[in-house]
């Protein structure tokens, strides 16, 4: 049934966005604040799309159909109305090259490629919701401190601390994008220094005691969802990667000769080349997974469909599931969890940083050294297995006439 203006007025905000369908594709969002939004599905080459038709009651009910017809015919003529958007927005900003946003779509296309999708999609997003409604159309000379400032307390005041400073980074970057590009002075940011709440320090949760480690892993062999999903769970604290390297891990970047986990640079944060050496207990887990996903690309496919890899939530939302809260456990503490140990058990630091795949001062270097300490990383993959075996299934307890033994590999001198 149609949409009636006596039933948007009357639906009211829930927990989760809630939806409102009219026809042929449209239909009004509620957001949890008591936003409404008209909006638009459908589908162009293959894929689902949407766009926005306008802010309710802004746009009425009336408004938004009339919208929505022209939107359709655009579809029916071969056009993304999405895409059209882009098209005449980038027309609009032709003479107006000094712009903020002209100029700040020019750093970030320039940059793009050496990040990954999930980052540069964040800045985007930043750029798009807190920057260029205000300050986009401006000339970026005539911009000032001021502006800037008003801007990341906007950010700021929802208590957005760490997006308030990401924000605040931007502006510095773009302006001096313009000031090496002919088309500013100065970095006008540089005077905000300061001016912001300082962030939270807020490390990923991560469980360390031995003990609490060996009930987590238990807890993981006796996971009852999905059997791709608990082969990542499993997998995830013997590899300890990013979580988003672990769920785009591809079968094609397997090495089972080498017994070697090759990340190509594009996949990896820092976009350079890494390598996961694969103790004997990871090789299983892989073993045990071919035959299930073998036959497409990715490890740890989505449940929807096997052309995706898992979602960025799936290792998280199965911790809640065995009953650790985000402020126990996530999926990035495995790192933590194998850095404070690994440390602790005296492995070369430089190997175990390496192994982790954090920031080579010298990019260069980093780009050329990615076999650096490869031999200790073996030896040291397969001692960190060995040990998360004794932690899952630890040994009786001896007497007290019996020499203690630790239960750690030896430590590294």
């Amino acid at each position: 049934m149609p949409l009636t203006r006596t039933q948007i007025d009357a639906a009211a905000p829930k927990e989760r966005a809630v939806k409102l369908f009219d026809r042929r594709g449209l239909y009004l969002e509620i957001s949890p604040t008591g936003g409404r939004w008209w909006r638009f599905k459908y589908r162009f080459a293959n894929k689902e799309n949407r766009i926005s038709l306008g802010i309710y009651p802004d746009v009425g009910l009336k408004e938004a159909r009339e919208r929505l017809e022209a939107a359709r015919k655009q579809v029916a003529a071969g056009i993304d109305p999405a895409q059209q958007r882009k098209v005449e927005k980038a027309a609009r900003l032709v003479n107006t090259g000094n712009t903020f946003e002209v100029i700040a779509r020019e750093w970030f296309a320039l940059n793009k490629p050496k990040w990954v999708e999930s980052h540069s999609s964040k800045i985007m997003l930043r750029l798009e919701n807190d920057v260029f409604p205000w300050l986009g159309g401006r000339p970026i000379t005539d911009i000032t401190a001021p502006e800037l400032l008003s801007a990341v307390r906007r950010v700021e005041s929802r208590g957005a601390i760490e997006s308030a400073h990401r924000v605040l980074q931007h502006f510095g970057q773009v302006f001096r994008y313009a000031i090496v590009t002919g088309r500013c002075q100065h970095d006008v940011s540089l005077n905000l220094r300061g001016a912001l709440a300082p962030k939270i320090v807020k490390h990923f949760a991560s469980i360390t005691n031995p003990e609490a480690i060996g009930a987590l892993l238990r807890a993981i062999e006796g996971y009852q969802g999905s059997y791709v999903t608990r082969c990542a769970l499993r997998l995830a604290p013997l590899v300890f990667v990013r979580p988003g390297e672990l769920r785009q891990a591809q079968w094609a970047h397997i090495n089972w000769d080498a017994a070697e986990w090759r990340i190509p640079a594009e996949l990896m944060k820092k976009r350079h080349l890494h390598i996961v050496p694969l103790a004997t207990q990871a090789i299983a887990i892989l073993r045990e997974l071919q035959p299930l996903t073998g036959h497409g690309t990715y490890l740890f496919p989505s449940e929807r469909t096997v052309k995706r890899p898992m979602s960025n939530n799936t290792v998280n939302a199965a911790l809640r599931r065995l009953g650790y809260t985000g402020d126990e456990m996530t999926g990035h503490g495995f790192r933590s969890m194998a850095s404070t140990i690994l440390n602790e058990q005296a492995w070369t630091p430089d190997a175990i940083e390496r192994q982790l795949a954090h920031t080579e001062p010298n990019d260069a270097r980093a780009a050329y050294n990615y076999a650096e300490h490869l031999s200790e990383r073996r030896e040291m993959m397969q001692a960190w297995a060995d040990f998360m075996d004794e932690l899952r299934n630890p040994k009786p307890m001896q007497s007290s006439d019996d020499t203690c033994a630790d239960q750690r590999p030896a430590a590294r001198i």
